[in-house]
């Protein structure tokens, strides 16, 4: 069957490397390789701040505007009304993609703040007091709780459409292409050039490393 690419290599990076460095950042933290742990979380903000500037500016299929949809869209679409073929992330699917990257930054940002209650703290800890800090940590092991419903949602999401629907999502995001049966046949994709995906990746993370610096250094103290 004629395949056509739908998804751009900055997006299968994304996605894949998401994946590894979630999955580092939690068997770090169980081990207690808190080291690991830190620039496992590090790495994993920097991609997800990566990731909403390039849902902006990407190809097609990368951004939000492609595949937010207001709540009625939906619930419309599974009930199985409308349209049904999309190149991108279906409307239910673009929600949990916002909803992972969500809860993802929050467990990101949370964790600047965390502390182990022995030998680790946070790069941001010491901006604010004890109890809060406290706090935070809690509320990082409780995002951690629903990080783990939603992925567990996304795998069974991902497996219907593989065994019941016969749409290999898992094999689209390593190719980057789908059958062109699976697709909207009047469908055009525009794909943002990947230099661009590095220069922002770039800006990231030289603005990470700025207020890194900053903060080591203690101009927020």
């Amino acid at each position: 069957m004629p395949q056509v690419l739908v998804w751009d290599a900055p997006t299968r990076l994304f996605h894949w490397t998401i994946v590894t460095l979630t999955l580092l950042s939690w068997f770090s933290a169980d081990q207690g390789y808190m080291t690991v742990h830190l620039w496992s979380g590090l790495a994993l903000l920097a991609l997800l701040l990566f990731r909403i500037g390039w849902g902006l500016v990407g190809s097609t299929t990368a951004r939000f505007s492609d595949f937010l949809h207001p709540p009625r869209a939906v619930l419309s679409y599974l009930r199985g009304e409308g349209k049904s073929l999309y190149a991108g992330h279906n409307p239910a699917g673009g929600l949990m993609v916002v909803a992972l990257i969500a809860v993802l930054l929050a467990q990101a940002i949370t964790g600047l703040f965390a502390n182990d209650g022995l030998h680790f703290s946070g790069p941001l800890a010491l901006l604010v007091s004890d109890d809060i800090s406290t706090r935070v940590t809690n509320l990082h092991a409780l995002i951690f709780d629903l990080i783990l419903l939603l992925v567990w949602c996304h795998v069974a999401a991902v497996g219907f459409h593989v065994f019941v629907k016969g749409h290999n999502l898992v094999k689209a995001m390593v190719t980057g292409r789908k059958p062109r049966a699976h697709i909207p046949a009047d469908l055009r994709i525009s794909f943002t050039q990947s230099y661009i995906a590095l220069l922002l990746l770039l800006l990231v993370l030289t603005a990470g490393g700025a207020a890194w610096f900053m903060i080591q250094g203690g101009a927020f103290l």
